[in-house]
Parts: structure tokens; sequence; C-alpha cells
């Protein structure tokens, strides 16, 4: 340790080897404390700081020399002197410490600076997202029939083929199964090619009088401007023991005329086919104004259930009657909203979307 244990200049060898006093061993160690708090505190780089540690606490720094010294004290002054050096070293230390933690703070404050983000600038703004028009019409149709006492039924959109055929009185060669071109997967199973499936199995489970609407997803192997492989349906079934084909035109028109606002509509009941129904029809309609004036435009399938299906659903034909229908939603949103290409809705063409936002 730098003057710790010198002796006095010219003075002879025997007193060179002479112990050293301990208030002198002391002082030196208070300078020795004094010159590296001084020393650390003008470091301002955490490797030279660590270089400058070594000259006071490395393995031949000044504190270990400075416990070499103890030995050449006299042993009564031995105890406190180790006391002070263990002091000196502990207060080194602990300023170490606190210069390694300041230079640290400097150097993540640096990166900050260097790193910061300009937080008065405006944000980005966050687009706000709507209801899809087929959607849009989707919940129309659920709150127009909910208004009337219509439950709303699901079912999954992977089906079998007694749900999705056989039990609307489509056998396995019923000519009907040839208007649906299907997509079949393993295991007998096939994708719905409508809603009816659903009024199926709601009619199992529940008892009359059943009034259930049955949207959702349905898939065809067809597309055009007017036919998607994936479109929506809403199948409608009321069962009782006096409902009759009467009540199926007051419940559509009324229906209608709710869903598009307006009185200004005809609407006819065109005798037709369907394998589930008995008697059938189409329903047609003609606008009194916009685009459409004029046309009679296909709107629905309806009729009575066939007796056929009644018994699939588990009831008695004899006592039990009710009328059915199913209509597309995107056929039902194109002439709500104008449109001619029912491709549009799928498209996720933004500038389309917007109009109905």
């Amino acid at each position: 340790m730098p003057g710790c244990g010198r002796p006095p200049a010219g003075a002879g060898g025997a007193q060179r080897d002479a112990p050293p006093r301990v208030e002198q061993f002391m002082t030196d160690l208070d300078k020795l404390v004094s010159e590296a708090i001084a020393r650390f505190g003008s470091v301002d780089d955490a490797a030279e700081l660590e270089r400058v540690k070594a000259r006071y606490l490395g393995k031949s720094g000044a504190i270990t020399e400075a416990m070499k010294e103890l030995g050449r004290l006299a042993p009564a002054e031995r105890r406190e002197a180790g006391a002070r050096i263990n002091s000196a070293k502990d207060r080194i230390e602990a300023v170490l410490a606190e210069r390694r933690e300041a230079l640290a703070a400097a150097q993540l404050d640096a990166r900050l600076a260097e790193e910061a983000l300009d937080v008065s600038l405006p944000g980005r703004g966050k687009g706000i997202g709507s209801i899809h028009p087929v959607v849009r019409t989707w919940q129309r149709i659920e709150a127009i029939f909910g208004s009337i006492g219509f439950d709303v039924a699901d079912g999954p959109e992977i089906e079998t083929d007694w749900y999705n055929f056989t039990a609307l009185n489509q056998p396995e060669n019923h000519p009907a199964r040839s208007m649906h071109d299907t997509f079949y997967v393993e295991g007998g199973l096939l994708l719905r090619t409508h809603t009816s499936p659903i009024q199926v199995r709601y009619a199992r489970t529940h008892k009359p009088p059943i009034k259930v609407i049955a949207p959702g997803r349905a898939y065809r192997v067809d597309s055009d401007a007017t036919h998607s492989p994936m479109f929506h349906q809403v199948e409608g079934l009321w069962m009782d023991e006096d409902v009759s084909f009467a009540d199926l035109k007051s419940v559509y028109i009324d229906f209608l005329r709710s869903f598009f606002e307006t009185e200004d509509l005809q609407v006819r009941f065109r005798p037709s086919f369907f394998p589930f129904t008995e008697p059938s029809a189409e329903i047609d309609m003609m606008f009194g104004s916009g685009p459409s004036q004029g046309k009679w435009l296909e709107i629905s399938g309806a009729g009575q259930v066939h007796p056929n299906v009644v018994r699939n659903y588990g009831l008695d034909p004899e006592r039990h009657m009710g009328f059915a229908f199913g209509s597309g939603l995107e056929r039902l949103t194109m002439l709500r909203y104008g449109v001619d290409d029912l491709r549009l809705f799928f498209e996720n063409d933004l500038r389309f979307l917007r109009q109905f936002a």
C-alpha cells in the first residue's frame, strides 16, 4: 500500500525494518479510500471502472497489500488495524457499486434518448368494422320472426344423408336428388344442401306447437352471378293441429312487407313441386318501384309439410299439419339493396362493403 510502513528518510537499515506505527497505518488507509473515491468518480466508462477497481480491490491491489502489512504490526495493534482495513474495503466497494449503478443508468438513459418515440405525433387510427350485408339480413329476419313467436334453431353443417335427404322424403332413387349438386365427404356424410335438416332435428326434440326458423350456411356445386358454392338460407316451420296453407300465405306476405318496409309489392304463390311439401308453391313478388319495378321475382319455395316428413318428425300426420318455407338470404339481400351480382358479397372488396357500413 502506498505509504504504509515506510521508514523516514535518512534512517538506518535497522530502522527500515521497524514495525510501522498504527497511527500512520490508519492515516494511509484513509488516504487510500479518498483516492479510490476520487478515481471512481472520474471514470465515465464501465470497462475502465473495472480496471481502476483492480488497483484497489484486485489480487495485487492496495487493500491486499495492506493486509500483508498486518504481519509487521505489533501483535496488540493487529486486531484494530484489521478492522480498519475491512472498513476501508467496505467503503471502497460501496462507492464502486454506486458508480456502477450510475454508469448503467447513464447508459440506459442514452439508449432511451436515442430510441425515443415522438409521442406528440398523432396515433394511427383503427378502422371501424361493420356488419356484413348478408348478416344484416340474417339479423333482420330473426327479429321479424321473433316478434311473432318463432324460435331460432341451429344445426351441423356436415350432415348425414338421412337428415339431409331421406327424412325430407328424398330416398336414394328419388329424382329430386338430381336437383342438388352435393359436396360429399367421407363416411356417408355431406355438406348440407339446405337448412331443412335443422327443422327435422328440432321437430324430433320438441312437441307441437312448433314455430321455428333455421338460418344458416348451405353448400352446392354451383357458381354464377346468382349462385355461390356456399350460400345462406332461412327455413321456416310451423306445425300444430290446424295450421293451413292460408296461414303460410299470411305469415310470409307479412314478413316480406316488414322486411322490405313497404306495402307497395305484390305477392303470388305459383304451383310447383318439392318432395318435402304437398301441395307446394314457389313464391314470387313484384315491386311497385325501383329497378325491379314490374317484374315478378322468385323469392322462396314453400308448401304444406308432406305427410312422410311429418312422420319423420315423429308426429302423426292425421293429427298434426303445418307449413314450411325456404328462402335464400343472398337473394333477399340483393333485392333489398339493389345488388345484381351475388359474388360481390364474398369478394372482400372494401369499396363494396363500405356502402353498408
